[in-house]
């Protein structure tokens, strides 16, 4: 729970538990799209204003919720079977309801039809009159008849196998409605044009995915709505996007969670950074987790952890330094990488403090990490803990440890809380995280960053040791990581996975420009490994190439010669 008072409070409390959770409501939409001169074109349908709707007045593709009957329409389709259709979307059975709802939907609310004749040719429907045509749409609606009965009108079977299955979007947890919406997509039918119901919806849009997400336009876009045509933006032809869509091998749930932001009450998504810590603080979905780390602000993570984040925020340090106070009501309270020496930052940290802080913990003694453990271990007479630096570069040699950490040391803080120190050289030979173990939560400095790769920079900083450090994570038990930098993160062995394939990946790149374009020195190198980098993060890129070579060459797959220039080994 995010809060600005210093005293701990659970991140899930029994009132979150006991907010009720309205019932999922089951929905297809369907994204009809086709080309024009101008480029790929979407249908959008403006919903009627309607006082107590969420989704009131937002320019949405048709849909709407599955209907009983339409799981009882199976043998009015065609060329696609409940068995299939529930395979593609993950179900053990009555998965092509919400195609035929979709279909279904799509007729009502645009007049558009997915359906073949007795022939099996696709449906014209120009033969019949545009009132009965629109009769039906409305009959329909008004459940005065059913989809058995428009197809017996017009001499069809729906065709099913016209929408490809696209994503899966379910509303966020908090919010009065909740949505559990399957999205298709499809070509326009050839033949049919597309007619606002005038009741649901008050007007028909044929945009291009630029034109809808346009702020001139000033259209209401759900975020699934926004996200999806961000997505469909990519392709050039109707075709193109709904062969992609069939090419998923598997289709992700996305499921937002509501959490603070700038202008207020936002949505989050899976990969957005602040995803994680917002579900683990407020899991009933009130919304009041904040999506920024707002410099001197205490947060609390657990009621075993207070994180308050330094002003310090910048190209190598993303939104700040966070520190991190650890401990137990009335046991032993320490405070984990202290941070810079700066102002503001202290009297955050000595308005925040929980109770007597007895230890100051350092990860590392970079410069935005452990210079202000000398003015608080002083002034709290707290013993500092940690290791020294071993190379003068970028470092804070003032840090000189009253105990010296090696790794391996179980720290008690009172009754359930312990942290476990482990030596994780590589970023800087003396780095060091803290597992709290009875949150399997590991507080990694900089070893681990979110929404960024970790700098290794010679001669302190060690690619060798890197590797072997992150691969050391992958035997630990964890569920969360705490960087020194960023939100908390879950699926940690994912994020320690992803890392080593990261480094893996670029070694290689590394590797293949020495072999095609060396002897070579780094500066020549840099130009070609990191050209997917923005230049203004290449001072930085070349630390770590350094360190990606010196590696190879310690593996004996590159040499070195005395103008500095790495050349293939034999």
């Amino acid at each position: 729970m995010t809060t600005l008072s210093a005293t701990p409070t659970a991140a899930a409390t029994p009132a979150d538990a006991a907010v009720p959770t309205p019932r999922a409501r089951h929905a297809a939409t369907l994204i009809v799209l086709r080309d024009a001169p101008r480029g790929l074109e979407v249908l959008l349908l403006r919903r009627t204003d309607r006082p107590g709707d969420q989704n009131s007045g937002a320019a949405v593709f048709p849909g709407g919720l599955i209907a009983a009957a339409d799981g009882a329409h199976h043998g009015l389709c065609t060329g696609f079977d409940d068995v299939g259709a529930s395979a593609r979307l993950g179900l053990p059975d009555g998965g092509l309801g919400f195609w035929i709802g979709a279909i279904r939907e799509c007729f009502e609310e645009a007049g558009l039809l997915f359906a073949v004749d007795e022939q099996g040719a696709a449906v014209d429907l120009a033969s019949v009159p545009a009132d009965e045509l629109f009769a039906l749409r409305q009959r329909l609606h008004d459940d005065e008849i059913g989809m058995a009965d428009v197809c017996a009108r017009l001499g069809v079977r729906l065709d099913p196998s016209r929408l490809a299955y696209h994503s899966h979007w379910i509303t966020p947890q908090g919010m009065p409605k909740i949505f559990d919406t399957r999205f298709f997509i499809a070509e326009a039918p050839a033949g049919q044009s597309a007619l606002h119901d005038g009741g649901e919806t008050v007007e028909m849009l044929w945009l291009t995915p630029a034109e809808a997400l346009e702020n001139a336009r000033k259209l209401k876009l759900l975020r699934a709505t926004s996200v999806t045509l961000k997505h469909i933006s990519a392709y050039a032809t109707a075709a193109e996007a709904v062969a992609a869509a069939r090419a998923q091998e598997t289709v992700p749930t996305t499921r937002p969670r509501l959490a603070a932001g700038p202008a207020g009450r936002t949505a989050v998504e899976r990969w957005e950074a602040p995803y994680a810590e917002v579900g683990r603080l407020d899991p009933s979905g009130r919304g009041d987790v904040s999506t920024q780390l707002l410099p001197g602000r205490p947060v609390w993570l657990s009621p075993r952890v207070l994180r308050v984040t330094a002003p310090n925020g910048s190209q190598m340090t993303g939104p700040g330094t966070n520190s991190y106070f650890v401990g137990s009501a009335g046991g032993e309270w320490v405070l984990l990488d202290p941070g810079p020496d700066d102002a503001a930052h202290l009297q955050a940290l000595r308005d925040a403090a929980p109770g007597p802080v007895t230890r100051i913990l350092v990860t590392h003694t970079h410069k935005d990490h452990s210079p202000a453990a000398r003015v608080l271990a002083a002034e709290w007479g707290a013993r500092t803990l940690g290791q020294t630096a071993r190379h003068p570069q970028w470092q804070d040699e003032g840090f000189v440890p009253d105990e010296t950490l090696d790794g391996g040391e179980r720290l008690a803080l009172g009754e359930g809380t312990t942290l476990r120190v482990l030596h994780t050289p590589g970023h800087a030979s003396n780095h060091l995280c803290y597992l709290l173990e009875e949150e399997k939560l590991l507080f990694t400095g900089d070893h681990l960053m979110q929404g960024s790769s970790v700098v290794i920079n010679p001669p302190d900083g060690d690619m060798t040791a890197y590797f072997r450090s992150l691969e050391q994570l992958l035997e630990v038990d964890l569920d969360w990581l705490a960087p020194g930098h960023g939100f908390l993160i879950d699926e940690p062995h994912a994020e320690v996975r992803k890392a080593i394939g990261h480094r893996l990946a670029r070694e290689a790149k590394v590797l293949a420009a020495v072999n095609s374009h060396g002897p070579a020195d780094a500066e020549q190198l840099l130009a070609v490994v990191y050209a997917d980098t923005p230049p203004r993060l290449h001072a930085a890129a070349l630390r770590s190439l350094l360190a990606h070579l010196i590696k190879l060459h310690r593996d004996q797959v590159v040499t070195a010669d005395a103008q500095g220039r790495w050349g293939r080994a034999a």
